[in-house]
């Protein structure tokens, strides 16, 4: 009897002493979706369970590791009265990210992280298996009632509260956005200049123009500068995403003005050639007024019919003989080059009238 107590004494001291809240190397033995069994140079194996393993709903630990796989992990208890050692793996993980976390928030460190839940006033985030909230305030720069967008999506953030015994942990993106696009407008206000052409995409539409993020900054695209023609509705000539190469028209302090009038494009240019005075013409009615209707000879090219020289015949209003998209053929009576206007007469076309005695 002796002899066995000894043996056992023996066998007993040929295995590590353990205590609760060490962290030990295990390899795994067995793995089944719900629990695990890792060697850990103990007298006991221990077992690691899935809910021990990560804070995630039904995790299938046979996803995670595989038999002969090393890992730290954290006893939890050493007998839990059957004689089995519990183990913790996300404890051990949390813990770690706590610390990772504190060095992030003393350093001011971007951290990158995958959004693990979207809720109703922000979003959470995993560090090293340590949760982050992100309120929905400090989520993005512009006001957004739908986060889900966000949703297993990578994103980087500043940690600005960081209190692990109350369990707050708070990160901020919203103030990153803004930093990064203070340094993008810094640098494009640099490099840009009155003239320059440059891309850039369409942000937003309005019924007076556009606004086009030229990356650091945005710019206006005003209706009168959309086309050398008219542009009635900028919702029907463009959309938001749509690339656009740009002109920069005028810097103002911080606001841009931009243009799609280029100079070596303006129909004007070749106007004088094409319509002066004497020649005969077609164009299409592009809108009407009391005293006259303009016609569209070209896309930026607009020429005036007065009423007094629609017809020979009296005529009160264009729009008694004519109608908006009506093509028409006029003869070019006057050419001003300078202040780019043009008169047309559809009267002197027409023949005159015969004296009836002759």
């Amino acid at each position: 009897m002796s002899e066995e107590l000894s043996f056992e004494q023996m066998l007993d001291e040929s295995f590590k002493t353990i205590r609760n809240g060490e962290v030990v190397e295990g390899t795994v033995l067995d793995v089944k979706p719900d629990v695990a069994y890792l060697n850990i140079g103990y007298k006991s194996d221990g077992i690691l369970t899935s809910a021990e393993y990560s804070n995630e709903k039904d995790v299938d630990l046979t996803t995670k590791m595989q038999v002969g796989d090393k890992m730290e992990v954290k006893v939890q208890k050493v007998n839990d009265g059957d004689g089995q050692v519990i183990l913790s793996y996300k404890r051990l993980a949390a813990e770690k990210g706590n610390k990772r976390i504190e060095e992030a928030f003393n350093n001011k460190e971007v951290l990158k992280a995958k959004v693990s839940q979207v809720l109703n006033g922000g979003l959470t985030v995993l560090v090293e298996d340590t949760r982050v909230f992100i309120p929905a305030s400090l989520v993005s720069d512009v006001y957004e009632k739908d986060l889900s967008k966000y949703a297993d999506q990578e994103i980087e953030f500043r940690i600005t509260e960081f209190n692990p015994r109350r369990r707050r942990i708070i990160g901020d993106r919203r103030h990153l956005i803004v930093e990064r696009k203070q340094e993008a407008a810094k640098e494009l206000f640099s490099r840009i200049q009155i003239g320059d052409v440059v891309e850039g995409t369409v942000k937003n539409v309005t019924d007076f123009g556009a606004f086009v993020d030229l990356g650091g900054a945005d710019g206006l695209l005003h209706i009168s500068e959309m086309s050398w023609g008219r542009v009635e509705n900028p919702h029907k000539n463009f959309h938001v995403g749509d690339q656009l190469r740009v002109m920069i028209k005028d810097i103002k302090d911080d606001k841009i003005a931009l243009s799609l009038k280029f100079p070596d494009e303006n129909p004007w240019i070749e106007a004088s050639e094409k319509f002066a005075t004497g020649s005969i013409v077609k164009g299409r009615v592009a809108r009407m007024t009391d005293f006259g209707a303009f016609v569209e000879l070209l896309p930026g090219v607009d020429a005036l019919l007065h009423v007094s020289q629609i017809s020979r015949q009296h005529v009160d209003k264009p729009s008694d003989v004519l109608r908006i998209g009506q093509e028409i053929e006029a003869k070019v009576v006057d050419f001003n080059a300078d202040d780019r206007k043009i008169s047309l007469s559809m009267k002197a076309l027409e023949n005159e009238p015969q004296n009836e005695d002759n």
